[in-house]
């Protein structure tokens, strides 16, 4: 390959190439549209394992269906599985074929979910009470929370700004409907086959978690991620088992005692080298062995059940957001239900304001443009000059073609402003 094909390459990595725009938002539609599918499935007494079967296999089913006739083999499919966490369960429940776990009615059930094509991911989360009707009290508290802060979050993930603004800004949000960010939680910026980019936003900012400062950037693209909870916000592992969602730690080597776990680790190797997997997809006898010795050896990255207290409630919103050179376009996400909060926003200036900005970039070079021609083409002397100019040839040309001249009369003037807009 030449260095001009390398440096042509490099850049089709980001947002600056309309091929890998294109491909964000395929990724994009099909997991809203696979969220839409498990909303509907999401009802009493329908056991959660199912579910989650449904939307990962809705998005196997769907990203194989694009780019199949390419000339270059492209990777596609799930970027992380389906999980399912119900209340006061913070995040990654995607039980086992074996678990016999159903919703309630009342329950608040977070839906989190992604696919790629060609490494190039969407992820989204959502949250949804299965009841009739809006939602409210406090479950509609720690909802409005969640969204307010993640619609804060939208208007000040921008270039130039930085992540330290966001950290700040969606703790307050949640102060005001007195709940808590959840701690821990990050917020990676996405790259191509990366789910967890170096560039993070932290949700709280406290003495034991630390992230380096960074500055937002054109042609970027982040999962912004946030959680909120009627609770204390310090969530907890109540128990090792209910792990099943894992990512292979490529910086990761060992070789492996127990023939078992030289079956899971090369399967999982082949199937699942870079994404998040569960382990529902692999042979299940010999995963429960095989799954230990490569977590004894930091093999795998665990994605561990977290849970708030007992009666807390948790809601969880995530979305994808490309920050393009036109402005903020978030591609993942889902209306809410209506909710009828306790506590009321409407006098809190500060986040008011933030709720006020655009996420759209302004255009360099001025106002704006005047529509009709005279608004667009300036100064009245220009103008009159112009005038006089089109009145002198068309005098020349009817002259010249007779009645013609008298059509072209009668035709509807060219608006300039029209043809001359971006």
């Amino acid at each position: 390959m030449s260095s001009d094909e390398e440096v042509r390459e490099e850049k089709e990595l980001d947002l600056s190439s309309n091929e890998v725009v294109t491909k964000y938002k395929t990724a994009a539609e099909i997991i809203n549209k696979a969220l839409k599918l498990v909303l509907a499935e999401c009802k009493p007494k329908a056991k959660i394992v199912d579910i989650c079967e449904k939307g990962d296999n809705f998005i196997t089913e769907q990203t194989g269906n694009v780019y199949k006739n390419v000339k270059r083999k492209i990777e596609r499919g799930i970027a992380f599985p389906t999980c399912l966490s119900v209340n006061n369960t913070v995040c990654h429940f995607s039980p086992l074929a074996t678990d016999d776990t159903v919703l309630q009615e009342n329950d608040m059930v977070k839906i989190d979910m992604g696919c790629h094509i060609d490494g190039f991911i969407a992820v989204v989360a959502h949250t949804h009470v299965i009841k009739d009707g809006p939602v409210a009290g406090r479950a509609a508290d720690v909802l409005a929370a969640a969204n307010t802060a993640a619609e804060v979050a939208m208007r000040l993930v921008r270039p130039g700004k930085k992540n330290k603004d966001v950290t700040e800004a969606i703790q307050k949000v949640a102060a005001a409907y007195d709940c808590k960010i959840v701690e821990g939680v990050l917020s990676h910026q996405l790259k191509q086959f990366v789910i967890d980019g170096n560039k993070v936003v932290l949700s709280v900012s406290n003495a034991d978690t630390k992230v380096d400062d960074a500055e937002f950037e054109e042609n970027e693209v982040y999962a912004i991620d946030i959680v909120t909870s009627t609770g204390e916000g310090k969530p907890k592992l109540l128990d090792e088992k209910q792990t099943t969602i894992y990512k292979r730690a490529v910086d990761k080597n060992y070789h492996l005692k127990m023939k078992a776990s030289r079956f899971i680790f090369s399967e999982i190797s082949q199937k699942f080298p870079i994404m998040p997997f569960t382990a529902r997809a692999l042979e299940e006898k010999r995963a429960r062995l095989g799954l230990v010795e490569c977590m004894n050896h930091e093999l795998l990255q665990p994605y561990p059940v977290l849970h708030e207290k007992q009666g807390d409630l948790v809601a969880h919103i995530k979305f994808t957001v490309l920050l393009m050179p036109n402005g903020s376009d978030k591609v993942t996400s889902h209306s809410l239900q209506e909710l009828q909060p306790t506590i009321s926003i409407e006098d809190n200036a500060e986040i008011k304001g933030w709720l006020a900005l655009g996420t759209k970039s302004k255009k360099k070079g001025g106002g704006k443009k005047k529509k009709g021609m005279y608004g667009y083409l300036g100064s009245s002397a220009f103008c009159y000059s112009l005038i006089h100019v089109a009145c002198t040839y068309r005098t020349y040309f009817s002259h010249l073609i007779g009645k013609k001249g008298d059509a072209a009369e009668a035709a509807e003037p060219m608006d300039v402003s029209e043809q001359s807009q971006e």
